[in-house]
Formats: C-alpha cells, structure tokens, sequence
C-alpha cells in the first residue's frame, strides 16, 4: 500500500504523473496562460503609445487655423489624425467642381471620417478577443480534465478492487489541478480584457474628438469662402480651370 506521506504533491510531479489526456489539458492552460499576459504587454503598451500620439495630435489640430495648417502639423504624427485630415481634404478636392454644395460637402467628409473611425476603432481592439475566449473557454477545459482525471481514478480503483484511499488520491488531485489551472487562465484573461477594453475605449474617444476637429477646421475653411455682401462672389480655395469656366458661364 503507497504511503501518502511520502508522496509529492507539487504541482510539478502531479503534472508528470497525470494521464495522457488530463496533461495535455493542463498544457493547452498554460499556453492560454502565456498567451494572456503576452497580449496584455503587447496591448498595453501599444495602447500607451496610440494615446500618447492622439493627444498630441489632438493638441495640433487644436491650434490650427485652416485644414492645410492642420495637415502640415499632423503629417509627422504617426495616429489617424494625419489620415483624418487627408481624407478631408481630399474629398475637398473632388468636389471643388461641384458648386454651392457646402452641405454636401460635409456630409461626405463626415461619412469618410466614420468610415476610418471605426477602421480604427477595430484596430485597437484586435488581438482582445483572444481574451475574451480564453476568459470564457478556460474554466470548462479545465472542468472537462477534472472529470476526465475522476473519471480515470474511479477507473483505477474498480481495476485494483482496493477501496484505499492511496489510490484515489493522486489522480483526483491531478484532476483539480487541471480546474486550478483553468481558473488561473480564465481570471486574469477577463481581468485584462476588460482593462484594455477601457483603455480602447479612451482611445476611441480621442479618435472621436479629432474628427470634431477635422470638421470643425472643414468648417472654418468652408465659411471664408462664403460671400461677405449682397453682390459678392463666391471665392473657392484651389478651383480648377474647368470649374472656374463653368462657374463663368
């Protein structure tokens, strides 16, 4: 009859004197594991960054008086701001033959602009949802070792016909270090993906604001183009020669 005195329990030997399958578990756990706090690195500090680079371009745009001010300011910051700009004043400048249409303007600048802020909403959150699997997944592989290991013990002692609980004991608690470790992937998985959830979330705020800025630089140089009288005309920044022409006849 073993001793169970003399036995070792660490989680070490339990890991090598466990079934085939319940080790295996026990190893896909402590991958999730790894791959948990390797994202939580990768993340937090990309997220540092990103909100680092927001606001100082959010600062930029802030001081601008004129779109073209606001891109020569952004084009050194590697955010979404610069491309905020870009693709403002691009759509600005195919619709330069398009006269009296202010509105219209807007509404595709803005359309444009929520098309790259949720792009970029996206980009901050990708690689989070390999948390939220883990988070959600972690606790039933390691329940489905826990009853795979019982399930081997109780094998065991039907085989040895011994009721001894000697017998029993190892592979049980083999079987609930796999729930251990299901418990140990699972909880900080959930722990950090809601951080960075939080902090994608500020980030995507910021992204928000600089597009209120966009539009509002938009805007500002949309207005200086108006008519300031009755008679005056109307004064188009960076008109072609083909719309000047129409705009004669």
């Amino acid at each position: 009859m073993t001793d169970l005195t003399t036995m070792s329990f660490s989680p070490w030997e339990m890991f090598l004197n466990a079934g085939p399958v319940v080790r295996g578990v026990m190893t896909l756990l402590a991958v999730a594991s790894l791959l948990t706090w390797t994202v939580f690195i990768a993340k937090t500090v990309e997220l540092l960054r990103a909100h680092g680079r927001l606001r100082k371009a959010e600062n930029a745009l802030a001081e601008a008086d004129t779109l073209d001010l606001g891109e020569e300011w952004t084009r050194e910051n590697r955010s979404i701001a610069h491309a905020l700009v870009l693709a403002a004043e691009t759509e600005r400048q195919r619709s330069q033959d398009i006269l009296d249409d202010r509105d219209g303007l807007k509404e595709r600048i803005v359309l444009h602009l929520e098309r790259l802020e949720a792009a970029e909403g996206r980009h901050l959150m990708r690689g989070t949802g390999l948390l939220a699997t883990i988070g959600a997944t972690a606790p039933f592989v390691g329940l489905f070792g826990t009853v795979w290991g019982i399930m081997t013990s109780f094998t065991g002692i039907a085989a040895s016909k011994a009721t001894s609980l000697a017998v029993v004991a190892p592979g049980i608690a083999e079987a609930l270090l796999a729930t251990a470790l299901g418990l140990v992937a699972a909880i900080p998985a959930v722990v950090i993906y809601n951080h960075l959830a939080r902090q994608s979330a500020a980030c995507r705020a910021q992204v928000a604001d600089l597009t209120s800025l966009v539009m509002r630089l938009v805007s500002r140089d949309l207005s200086r183009m108006q008519p300031s009288g009755p008679g005056a005309q109307v004064v188009r920044l960076d008109m072609s020669r083909d719309a000047r022409s129409l705009a004669a006849e």
